[in-house]
């Protein structure tokens, strides 16, 4: 393989790549948005931020999902609980104002 061929199958895989990547901001955006809509009916009803029965039963299914995928279920379970982290934060703060805070402002509704 010359260096050119490995130039332009690396370049291939890097578009790939950078698909996959814009395709998971796409859909982590789209889960905050359910999990924000979560955050004000539980804000609304006094329901508290974190539920953890859920979050056992979320990290077993994406576990076993993780391991037929052949991903690392460790790290999915890494991923899911910074993702968590995030989702109780905005829930405690649309409990205490109403809304998420971003750099940019609150986030629309």
């Amino acid at each position: 393989m010359t260096d050119t061929d490995v130039t332009a199958q690396l370049s291939a895989y890097r578009r790939t790549i950078d698909n996959i990547d814009a395709a998971l901001v796409h859909m982590l955006a789209e889960r905050f948005k359910a999990t924000q809509a979560v955050g004000h009916l539980k804000a609304a009803h006094d329901l508290p931020p974190a539920d953890p029965e859920r979050e056992r039963e979320q990290i077993a299914r994406l576990r076993a999902l993780a391991e037929e995928s052949h991903l690392d279920p460790a790290f999915a379970e890494k991923w899911f609980n910074f993702v968590v982290a995030e989702v109780i934060h905005h829930h405690e703060q649309i409990a205490a104002t109403g809304s998420i805070e971003t750099p940019a402002g609150p986030a629309p509704r």
